[in-house]
């Protein structure tokens, strides 16, 4: 952690670029979709810092560079969601669930933690459904299906026992679970009621989520290095 935590500083400092700006969703421009996304750049930054040859010799950490790449086309669209383009950022983020699903594996299985996923999943659609209409009936289905897979794939991946990297795959998934919270609360301002300080909320867990995803990618790292130490 403390290898990478200087990494991360640029990560830091442009999120509270964008908390302290903070400016209005309600009048979208290039300026704030460029302050919103900052934050995922860095991210691009710190796992490009790990060197192109790891990314491409790891093809979990160049999934989840490929997942921060389309979250942040996502992000910039949301800045127009009132102007119709709110689908197109589902579109990229639905994208960036599969990426960041194939990036933590289908090892362990783990059919308990699939189980739970899929209970939490369905019982979020469940009462989301009454307020859909259209289209959003079966897109926020699908979308939920893929979010609540990458969720269950961050969960089966962590080891608490026996594992000695455990605090990359921890930090996966805790990073899938604030994802999911940060999409939740969306989803309820969106087409169910105003949340309390939604946009607090849903950014704060957001930028967290992507954080502890992308150091999640650097384990591949960590165990080769440990092997060339031994």
């Amino acid at each position: 952690v403390k290898s990478e935590g200087p990494k991360l500083v640029p990560f830091f400092k442009a999120t509270c670029v964008y908390f302290v700006l903070w400016l209005p969703t309600s009048s979208p421009s290039w300026f704030s979709a460029l302050i919103k996304c900052l934050p995922i750049f860095c991210l691009w930054v710190f796992l490009l810092a790990h060197g192109i040859n790891f990314l491409v010799s790891h093809r979990s950490a160049s999934r989840i560079l490929a997942g921060l790449i389309f979250s942040a086309v996502g992000d910039a669209f949301l800045i127009w969601q009132e102007q119709g383009y709110f689908i197109h950022g589902l579109l990229m983020f639905a994208i960036t669930h599969i990426l960041y699903s194939s990036a933590f594996g289908m090892k362990p299985l783990d059919l308990k933690a699939g189980l739970l996923m899929g209970l939490v999943s369905s019982s979020c659609y469940a009462f989301l459904y009454s307020y859909l209409s259209g289209p959003f009936t079966y897109l926020v289905a699908v979308y939920i299906a893929l979010i609540g897979f990458m969720g269950w794939r961050a969960v089966a991946g962590m080891q608490l026992c026996n594992d000695l990297w455990t605090w990359t795959k921890l930090s996966a998934c805790i990073g899938a679970m604030l994802f999911m919270v940060s999409d939740l609360t969306i989803a309820l301002n969106k087409f169910c009621f105003p949340v309390p300080y939604s946009r607090v909320i849903i950014m704060a867990t957001y930028y967290a989520a992507q954080m502890l995803i992308a150091l999640s990618a650097v384990e591949s790292r960590d165990e080769e290095d440990f092997r060339k130490r031994s």
